[in-house]
């Protein structure tokens, strides 16, 4: 069992982070484990990011090891001065078949499939894909890892992939994966933030959030632009 924070300290915190652009995100084409790396967007968003998530002086900085997670995570310790730690349980989908695919492809190609994901089937498979489930699993057990690992009063940043950081954070508060659009989509470089409140235990304090502490204006910002 997750340990409650002790009243009399500040609240274990864990920020969960989804990693910059890349090309295939701009093209909308599946990426599950494919190893693409930021684009120039992505690295702007990521070096923007960067300063406000280190404000938390984290204890640690776990990342999936897909390029363009590790090399958003890389902007991070860069400023904090840890070792970066890879873990593959972090790591987006695996979209079997579906990898590369824009969505009208997949529908082109997998008719069958396309149409019951679209119905909400979280157990459809494409060839060589997971299912929500496993997913469910591996997030879960990360996740609970990092509670565990993170002390009170620190921070755990975790970095990693929109739909399995979505997935994650249902199977964390024991919401059934049939609420998935309860939660809208994390936008690039956008993170969800979970504390642990002594009396009501973890609680989502912030999600798809960009900006900490203060408002940050994007009227100059070159990935607004």
């Amino acid at each position: 069992m997750i340990p409650l924070a002790d009243p009399a300290t500040t609240p274990r915190r864990l920020v969960l982070l989804r990693h910059g652009r890349t090309e295939w995100n701009k093209v909308g084409k599946a990426q599950g484990h494919a190893n693409i790396s930021l684009d120039e967007v992505g690295v702007l968003q990521a070096r923007r990011a960067a300063p406000l998530l280190a404000s938390y002086r984290p204890a640690f900085v776990w990342s999936s090891d897909l390029a363009r997670a590790r090399e958003t995570a890389q902007e991070i310790v860069v400023l904090t001065g840890q070792q970066l730690v890879l873990d593959k349980r972090l790591r987006e989908y695996d979209v079997g078949d579906r990898q590369g695919l824009t969505r009208s492809e997949f529908l082109t190609s997998f008719p069958e499939q396309y149409a019951a994901y679209s119905a909400g089937d979280e157990d459809v498979r494409v060839p060589g894909a997971e299912v929500t489930t496993e997913v469910r699993e591996r997030m879960l057990a990360v996740l609970g890892e990092a509670a565990e690992a993170v002390q009170p009063g620190d921070t755990g940043i975790l970095v990693g992939h929109g739909a399995s950081l979505r997935t994650g954070i249902l199977a964390f508060f024991g919401v059934p994966a049939q609420l998935r659009e309860m939660l809208a989509g994390m936008a690039n470089c956008a993170w969800t933030v979970f504390e642990q409140h002594h009396r009501y235990g973890w609680q989502i304090v912030d999600y798809n959030a960009q900006t900490l502490p203060e408002p940050v204006s994007l009227d100059d910002d070159p990935v607004q632009q």
